[in-house]
């Protein structure tokens, strides 16, 4: 039997961006009702790419090594409209930005090629970035503006769902900066003497 090592990419706020969504999401349910139960602050994030639930170890070790590899400039990402996805009866409600970044489809893609080429398979899922905030809302929300919650994003980590922990949360396996280079930096060159 496979051990449940729950693993994925993902952007991961500061404490600014966490008090303002979780603002926006109280005003939200305060405006509309819907039930359900808002999302821990502590566990917001976007998922980038989910590595799956039971990722072995030699993977994961190989996540981290083809990680460090990717290369990426950091960019602006603005969560301006509220929204929810219908999973049966079950309703999230989630914060994200009218048009993706093409900074944040860049990183999304070289994730995901640089787990290809260390032969990480993520699981094969529509990217669709979201920051959760509510869950099992009775009633959907419709495309909705909230005041925009701005985000400079410089930095992607990889997270573990510490599912056995009450409650659930995440522990980071490793984060890496966005420094705005498309090449991985050069070793380091010896001095050469001269004879």
């Amino acid at each position: 039997m496979l051990k449940l090592n729950r693993l994925f990419f993902a952007l991961w706020p500061g404490e600014a961006e966490r008090r303002a969504c979780d603002e926006a999401a109280r005003e939200l349910r305060l405006k509309m009702q819907p039930g359900g139960y808002l999302s821990s602050p502590e566990r917001y994030h976007i998922t980038l790419l989910f590595l799956g639930d039971t990722v072995s170890p030699e993977s994961e070790a190989a996540a981290l090594r083809a990680a460090a590899k990717v290369r990426a400039a950091p960019f602006a990402l603005n969560l301006e409209l509220a929204s929810s996805f219908r999973a049966n009866r079950k309703i999230p409600w989630w914060l994200g930005s009218r048009e993706t970044p093409p900074g944040l489809t860049q990183l999304y893609e070289r994730i995901n090629e640089a787990m290809l080429a260390a032969r990480v398979l993520p699981e094969r899922m529509k990217f669709v970035p979201h920051l959760t905030v509510l869950r099992d809302a009775r009633i959907p929300l419709p495309a909705t503006p909230i005041r925009p919650v701005a985000w400079n994003v410089d930095e992607f980590v990889l997270l573990r769902s510490r599912l056995d922990q009450k409650p659930m949360s995440y522990e980071i396996l490793g984060r890496w900066a966005l420094d705005g280079t498309d090449e991985p930096p050069a070793p380091a060159q010896q001095q050469l003497g001269l004879f």
